[in-house]
């Protein structure tokens, strides 16, 4: 099992630092924990601090948006349109991304190479100027000012943040959003299963379909376990102005790259690629113009495993879903 857990590091793309060794991932037999940063370690009090600004839209100017907003769990963390408008009616401008298994990615987003860590990554949607997203920019003061407002909440940054001494920041804010979302766990899809040794858990065709899914190279980008190299590629010809990770690298080679999205939960993630407009499984297929022509067999078939990666624990798990209460006190809706 130590090998399985190894392959998961080394084939995947992803990094297996040492986790706290008394925190509880519930994870499968032999599967690693995703890599946990120094200076922000596991805790149940930190994660549960997370989950519960994870959905709290006073993290948004006007108090209508949340993380949650745009990465719902019953879509896999994803959402169901091709972009989210930020706050105000701001134009949304890539199609929010599934979060199963976003702490083992070595890169978080659709275009930007250097955002490397859910601490970094989760500043962009709250203070984010391109697109606007939550409008926190300068604002900063706020966010501790509505949060310590709340006796709840400067229970729970308490027990979180212990070497804070109760102070409320920006900073510490983002750490247990960050460490909530290393939770979001999914390894218990059917084909999981199958790899465990359950030889039902999916059928013939999705066998059939997994072999297609390598020949047919889908395996190149799409690798190991979590289902991305987290590199970045040209799979068409740019047809917007969205340049990809070329705003950021400057990179004639970057211009139209876009991080490969990790194709678990796949069948709830729609639509598709980083404009969402791909509303099906079929299209997205197709949008890659390296991957060879496909028969409507073989195209069947790898449907037809690609939704064998759906895992409905994880869509419909408690631990992930917004907080019935606070600090033992109801949630009023």
């Amino acid at each position: 099992m130590r090998i399985l857990a190894a392959a998961i590091c080394a084939v995947a793309a992803i990094g297996c630092a040492a986790a706290a060794p008394d925190f509880d991932w519930g994870l499968p037999r032999g599967v690693a924990p995703p890599p946990v940063p120094a200076d922000n370690p596991m805790s149940a009090a930190k994660v549960e601090l997370g989950r519960r600004l994870f959905y709290d839209a006073d993290l948004s100017i006007d108090g209508t948006l949340s993380c949650a907003s745009c990465h719902e769990q019953h879509n896999g963390f994803a959402h169901s349109n091709p972009t989210r408008p930020g706050v105000k009616g701001a134009a949304g401008r890539r199609n929010p991304m599934g979060l199963a298994n976003v702490g083992y990615f070595k890169t978080l987003t659709w275009a930007d190479p250097g955002l490397t860590s859910l601490e970094q990554q989760a500043n962009v949607p709250i203070v984010g100027l391109h697109p606007v997203e939550m409008g926190m920019q300068g604002q900063e003061a706020e966010i501790a000012r509505r949060l310590g407002g709340d006796a709840c909440y400067r229970q729970m940054f308490a027990a979180a943040f212990p070497e804070e001494e109760g102070a409320i920041s920006l900073a510490v804010t983002t750490k247990a959003i960050a460490a909530f979302q290393r939770t979001l766990i999914s390894w218990s899809s059917p084909y999981d299963r199958y790899l465990r040794g359950e030889r039902t858990a999916i059928s013939q065709v999705a066998r059939q379909g997994a072999r297609r899914f390598q020949t047919a190279g889908c395996s190149q980008c799409h690798a190991g376990p979590a289902f991305t190299d987290g590199e970045f590629h040209v799979i068409a010809p740019i047809r917007s102005d969205d340049e990809g990770a070329y705003e950021k690298t400057g990179r004639k080679a970057d211009r139209a790259a876009f991080r490969t999205p990790s194709l678990r939960n796949l069948e709830v993630t729609a639509p598709y690629l980083h404009d969402g407009s791909a509303k099906t499984l079929g299209a997205a297929i197709m949008a890659h113009e390296g991957v060879p022509r496909l028969a409507d067999q073989d195209l069947a078939q790898i449907e037809a495993f690609l939704r064998t990666l759906t895992d409905p624990d994880f869509l419909k798990a408690e631990r992930f879903s917004v907080p019935k209460s606070f600090c033992g006190v109801a949630r009023v809706r």
